[in-house]
């Protein structure tokens, strides 16, 4: 019997490439092999296609937090969904393992944004999140490792927590091999195929072309190359973004995993990574480069920045020993909020992109949603509207109303 694990793909020429498929995704991510799950769950022909292997893009470099805090309800509703998937994952995908860890998830914020705070769980308490206001005295029973006395209040979801990436990812992808999903890696796309109206009908790549009408573009920081010869700019803009893990020091308690945590005052996220690590994202601006070629080791600068955001929420890491950083790319959108549904100037074409790195825990969640659009015309879970690739055209940006420090909650940090 075949592992329920594994997922089979074909190397090989144009003779190993399906001619034809219902819907073409392309990019080997989790929102790729979530989507390509759903689609071949509900019986459609779909491909999908990997420039390299599975996971070389940001999912691979994913911090894979998996939190329902959002300065908005709409993404909080496709978190508590995915949620859903990641607790019932045997029964509902049925192949591999996100090897979820519900730590408990802690969101950090400054005194004078409070009210901001009590709005936002408020809101993610009437869709039935599972997460309250917290006093900086019971903070400091539920995470003994925090400093608190810059504190008066927080937010707790002790249900919450962190997943592999990876795992998650090969788990999608062997579960949509089994519904029938071809699934080709070393395989790139080079171009969306129109008619002379502009309408889908295939998808050139270094293997020849597949016949579709149907295309979901899940290509991360390499979406605008695909998407420039139709014509559409949706502002999407590449950055590198930088992690580093650093080993719990001696005084710390090594049997205890530690909460994951967002401070909205360093602008930093950590979590447990293995038996005896944390690893830790930090706001520095990111740069924009080209997605091939960038440097996939974090700099000499960004550790030290890393070290004291950590050093400044758990005191016992000051001195922690730095073992191991790396870089990834991460696609931005103008808004901080990802690209969800179908682009209007291509009929057939559907995009998830801009998610600027904070979609690997709505990624269960999103498969289900772009699944259901392309079958049914509508998204059951949770509606759309608001992530649809037509707001800039529109003039109506996103905008949060309760967000942190005055900006948006969105860190340029790898899939938070």
């Amino acid at each position: 019997m075949a592992d329920p694990g594994r997922f089979e793909t074909t190397p090989g020429g144009y003779g190993d490439l399906p001619r034809s498929a219902d819907v073409v995704v392309i990019g080997g991510g989790v929102t790729g092999a979530s989507t390509a799950f759903q689609l071949a769950k509900r019986g459609v022909g779909v491909t999908l296609l990997e420039q390299r292997e599975l996971g070389a893009g940001a999912t691979g470099k994913s911090g894979a937090l998996v939190r329902a805090h959002y300065t908005n309800p709409v993404e909080t509703a496709l978190t508590l969904e995915s949620l859903r998937i990641f607790a019932a994952w045997d029964e509902v995908v049925g192949a591999g393992s996100p090897r979820f860890e519900a730590v408990g998830f802690v969101q950090v914020v400054a005194p004078e944004d409070e009210p901001h705070l009590r709005a936002n769980v408020a809101a993610h308490q009437a869709l039935g999140v599972e997460t309250a206001v917290v006093s900086a005295a019971d903070l400091a029973e539920i995470e003994p490792l925090m400093r608190t006395d810059d504190l008066t209040h927080v937010a707790f979801e002790p249900k919450s927590g962190y997943a592999d990436p990876l795992g998650t990812l090969y788990g999608f992808a062997a579960a949509a091999t089994r519904h029938g999903a071809s699934v080709r890696e070393g395989t790139a796309a080079t171009a969306i195929a129109t008619d002379p109206r502009g309408r889908v009908v295939g998808v050139d790549t270094t293997r020849g072309r597949i016949a579709t009408e149907s295309v979901v573009l899940a290509g991360g920081a390499w979406a605008n190359r695909l998407l420039a010869p139709l014509g559409v700019d949706l502002g999407l803009t590449p950055r590198r973004i930088q992690v580093v893990v650093f080993r719990w020091p001696r005084g710390v308690d090594q049997g205890r995993r530690h909460r994951v945590v967002i401070d909205a005052t360093t602008h930093a996220w950590f979590r447990p990574e293995g038996a005896t690590g944390t690893v830790i994202g930090v706001e520095t601006g990111g740069r924009t480069c080209e997605p091939d070629g960038y440097g996939e080791t974090a700099d000499a600068a960004y550790v030290d920045a890393a070290r004291a955001a950590l050093a400044h929420r758990f005191p016992a890491f000051a001195h922690a020993t730095m073992r191991g950083a790396w870089a990834g790319m991460i696609m931005m959108s103008v808004d901080s909020r990802p690209l969800i549904g179908p682009v209007p100037e291509v009929p057939g074409l559907y995009v998830i992109a801009g998610d600027s790195g904070t979609s690997f825990k709505t990624a269960p969640a999103i498969g289900v949603c772009l699944a259901e659009l392309l079958t049914e015309g509508t998204a059951s879970p949770v509606d759309l509207t608001p992530f649809r690739p037509s707001r800039f055209a529109e003039g109506l940006p996103w905008r949060d109303e309760h967000t942190y420090g005055g900006v948006e909650e969105h860190l340029l940090t790898i899939s938070r």
